[in-house]
């Protein structure tokens, strides 16, 4: 603040202590003429009023310094450099002078200037002169944004009292002081562009309006004698020298019916509003819609007359000033009713952008809005925006479409609807879709029935598959298939029927379709897309007699998955007279095949109608596969009553043989086997290995078939020399009565030599047989006899007991046991009945010790068992031999013990 020659520093984070500077002027009476404060607040001009002294005062220094090359001017305004954040320089400056001089001036803090530097300023150049009656009252300059990587753009505006000079031109990043010499060069020949208002009254202010601190200035206001010349600032355009843009001229603001004020001293230039400063009061005038909007008026008696308006740019605070007081004021919520004025002027978009904090303002916007897209006829923006709010009434907005031509319209505007609704609504979801679904479905029948655009057919149904793909629409319909499934069949759109089935994963109905429509192959196609094998169950019957081979191919590529024995009623479909090349049969073989072979299967249905297609169409392969499964009949898989019922159908007679000695049933193979071939029955009469009689009469029944039936008597003469079993004496009684001689004297010489050779070796046997008998009296005898000494120091080979302290028993090995020892060191390998029945005999024995009368049938019982032979050496010892030393149970406790 400045007061006579004095100055009062302030510093608003410690009001209570101000500095206050004196200002030394060589003249007397010397007053403060202008003082120039930049955005910062680090650097201040001082200019004197009478002496036109100039002085500058950094914020570190307590003392202001003359400015020498500024002495003698009247200065006016000064544009300060904004892009500077220096605290010992200014940078550029303009400064501009009463008789209408524009100065580049530079001024640099003494303390940072150079030793032998006399002056503050670095430099001081003129830049250009509008003239002695063009006093310069406002300098804005600011860099604009551009793309040269060399040279920047500047902007420069200057006003007098009745113009606004508007200045751009560039200067090299490289440049030499003055800098701004560059961009007023241009004009040495050409008149700057200008904007005259006449009806100046002596002064004007200039004020530009930044959203943010050192950014691009927005806006700008000038007041001028009629009224605010006010507009946007535009720095985008290349290559223009105007900056300026939807300039309009506003006048002053007036209460209605009041005396208009004289001319007003200072304003200020906010986001919407521009405050106006007269001597009494400050008046507010919204910039968008030009209206008084607010009048603050000030008691002069008491505080005096208002002098001027300034701003801290950096916290938007604003300063009413008289000669003796200081008024502040702060700016808040301005923008609260902005978005109704935008509403009024059809701005839309900046009416949202101002109230999308006020859901219900916000609605009233987008309504407006709305209304007026459809008014435009612009349906389908209209319909976005209609989709957008929450008072209208969903049912006027319907009608409204609904009344138009524009179809498209409604279902944009469902379509906005429904993706605006909250997870929870599914009622207002079921219902938005099922009206789209229909919208969607009429559409494509008009045109189907038109058939004039196929490509917008083709659109229309690609945009329909879209929606009902999307995750959303997907939840709802599933969760109401039949309702949309019943829509479709009603408009007949099969194609979109099916695409909806398979979007449900509804695949019986698609494969249904598919098979009404006799298209097979694309049904065994969705049956391969699906991963549930219940449908291959399904379908594969009619598949099957239509399309075998196909149906084949499949069950064998899914491999193991599908169960054999459930495709069993699909194999059966078999139609010889609709497949005559047995195409059906032998695909059915084929798989059966595949699943004995490949994935070895041994259910019994499965080889039983392996063993029915072979029977019917394929009996050459029937031997190979009985052979495979062998003769025995547990494990053999194919029920062997039902195959042999099978082959005697179809007369299969050696399959019959097989299948009759499978289920040992030798003598129906070997009577079955003479009708076929007597080798075949050979072989079986072989069959029979534990019953030598049966197998004898097997033979017999072959000899007898060979003799009576073929009447060969040299091939059942060569039976004789095939079977052990077979004598001459079993053949002759089948042969006829007069049968010579000559065929069988051969075999009946050599049947009598064979005689003679066993009676020998009868004879042989009886003669050893009564050798052995002698041999083994002897051995008896000579064993009644046999007797062992008993020393006194002997002991029990179990307790190690001396062994005459109590009954003993000693054995030919010379082992010897105390009768309790032996007996308990038996028992563990007795069995359970034996170990019962000898703990029985103990107990009768102690009984009859106790009585006094021992029976001695039931102690020669007891020694039968326990004594008939050495426990360490007989038979019980070598049958145990595979048992472990250490019993398992007692085994932890052994090893235990060894720790």
């Amino acid at each position: 603040m400045a007061m006579a020659q004095k100055l009062f520093r302030l510093d608003l984070e410690r009001p209570d202590s101000p500095d206050e500077l004196s200002l030394a002027s060589p003249a007397a009476g010397d007053k403060v003429y202008r003082i120039f404060l930049d955005p910062t607040g680090r650097h201040l001009i001082i200019n004197m009023a009478k002496s036109q002294e100039t002085y500058y005062l950094s914020r570190s220094s307590k003392k202001p310094k003359n400015l020498v090359k500024l002495r003698g001017m009247a200065i006016s305004a000064i544009g300060w450099n904004k892009q500077n954040a220096s605290e010992n320089s200014t940078a550029a400056i303009i400064v501009g002078t009463i008789k209408g001089i524009l100065l580049e001036v530079e001024i640099q803090s003494g303390d940072s200037s150079s030793f032998f530097q006399q002056n503050l300023e670095q430099y001081s150049k003129q830049l250009i002169s509008l003239g002695e009656d063009q006093p310069i009252t406002a300098i804005e300059f600011e860099r604009m944004p551009s793309s040269s990587k060399t040279e920047y753009k500047y902007f420069i505006l200057v006003t007098t009292p009745g113009r606004l000079y508007q200045y751009v031109g560039t200067v090299p990043m490289t440049t030499e002081p003055p800098m701004f010499q560059h961009v007023f060069q241009n004009y040495e020949n050409l008149q700057a562009r200008f904007q005259e208002i006449p009806g100046d009254f002596g002064t004007s202010e200039l004020k530009l309006y930044y959203s943010k601190y050192r950014g691009q200035p927005t806006s700008f206001a000038w007041m001028t004698g009629p009224g605010i010349y006010y507009g946007k600032i535009n720095t985008s355009v290349a290559g223009n020298d105007n900056v300026t843009m939807e300039t309009r001229l506003m006048q002053y603001p007036e209460s209605e019916g009041e005396v208009r004020l004289k001319h007003p001293l200072s304003i200020i230039l906010t986001e919407f509003h521009v405050l106006v400063l007269y001597a009494d009061r400050m008046r507010a005038m919204c910039v968008l819609n030009e209206q008084f909007v607010f009048d603050d008026f000030y008691d002069t008696n008491k505080y005096g007359k208002l002098l001027g308006l300034c701003q801290d740019p950096l916290r938007a605070t604003i300063w009413a000033y008289t000669e003796t007081v200081v008024f502040k004021y702060k700016i808040t919520h301005e923008a609260r009713d902005v978005w109704q004025m935008y509403l009024d002027k059809g701005e839309f978009d900046l009416a949202k952008e101002y109230c999308k904090d006020n859901p219900v303002n916000l609605d009233k916007v987008l309504t407006k809005q709305a209304e007026q897209l459809f008014l435009d006829k612009k349906y389908h923006k209209s319909a976005t925006i209609y989709a957008m709010t929450q008072q209208n009434s969903f049912e006027e907005i319907v009608l409204r479409f609904i009344q138009i031509e524009d179809k498209e319209a409604l279902k944009h505007f469902l379509h906005k609807k429904l993706f605006a609704l909250q997870p929870n609504e599914l009622t207002q979801q079921t219902m938005l879709v099922t009206w789209l679904v229909e919208i969607y479905l009429n559409c494509l029948g008009e045109l189907r029935e038109s058939s004039k655009d196929s490509a917008q057919y083709d659109a229309v149904q690609d945009e329909f598959r879209k929606f009902l793909a999307q995750t959303k629409i997907k939840k709802c319909v599933q969760d109401n298939r039949d309702t949309i499934y019943q829509l479709v069949k009603s408009h007949g759109d099969v194609e979109d029927m099916i695409y909806f089935a398979v979007l449900m994963h509804d695949f019986e109905v698609v494969i249904d379709h598919h098979l009404q429509q006799e298209d097979y192959q694309k049904a065994l196609e969705m049956i391969k897309k699906q991963p549930d094998i219940d449908w291959v169950y399904k379908f594969s019957p009619i598949l099957m007699q239509n399309i075998p081979k196909q149906t084949v191919d499949l069950w064998i590529e899914l491999g193991r998955k599908p169960d054999p024995k459930k495709l069993i009623p699909a194999l059966v479909q078999y139609d010889p007279f609709k497949f005559n090349n047995k195409t059906q049969g032998n695909e059915a073989a084929r798989y059966l095949e595949f699943a004995i072979k490949t994935l070895e299967n041994r259910d019994q249905a499965i080889h039983n109608y392996l063993l029915l297609v072979y029977t019917k169409l394929y009996p050459n392969k029937l031997m190979n596969y009985l052979e495979q499964q062998g003769q025995d009949a547990e494990h053999v898989c194919y029920d062997v009553k039902y195959a042999l019922r099978l082959c005697l159908e179809h007369d299969l007679k050696e399959a019959c043989v097989h299948i009759y000695t499978t289920m040992a049933l030798y003598e129906e193979a070997v009577e079955l086997a003479l009708q076929v071939d007597v080798e075949l029955a050979k072989k079986n009469a072989d069959m029979p290995q534990d019953d030598e009689e049966l197998k004898k009469k097997l033979w017999l029944r072959i000899a007898r078939h060979v003799v009576e039936k073929q009447r060969d008597i040299k091939r059942a003469m060569e039976f004789l020399q095939e079977s052990d079993l077979l004598k001459i004496e079993d053949i002759l009684p089948f042969f006829p009565d007069f049968v010579t001689i000559d065929h069988f004297k051969d075999a009946i010489c050599t049947s009598l030599q064979e005689y003679n050779k066993h009676i020998e070796s009868l004879q042989e046997d009886m003669n050893e047989a009564t050798e052995s008998a002698k041999s083994i009296r002897t051995e008896i005898h000579n064993f009644r006899n046999k007797f062992a000494f008993i020393q006194s120091q002997d002991k029990c080979c179990v307790c190690h007991f001396a062994l005459l302290t109590r009954s003993f028993y000693v054995f030919p090995c010379m082992h010897k046991f105390h009768t309790d020892c032996l007996i308990n060191e038996l028992l563990p390998h007795l069995s359970i009945s034996k170990r019962n029945q000898v703990e029985d005999l103990q107990r009768t024995l102690t009984n009859e010790a106790t009585s006094g009368r021992i029976n001695q049938a039931t102690k020669i019982e007891l020694e039968d068992m326990v004594a008939s032979e050495c426990v360490y050496c007989g038979e019980m010892m070598i049958r145990s031999i595979d048992q472990p030393f250490v019993d398992v149970s007692d085994y932890q406790t052994e090893m235990n013990g060894w720790l």
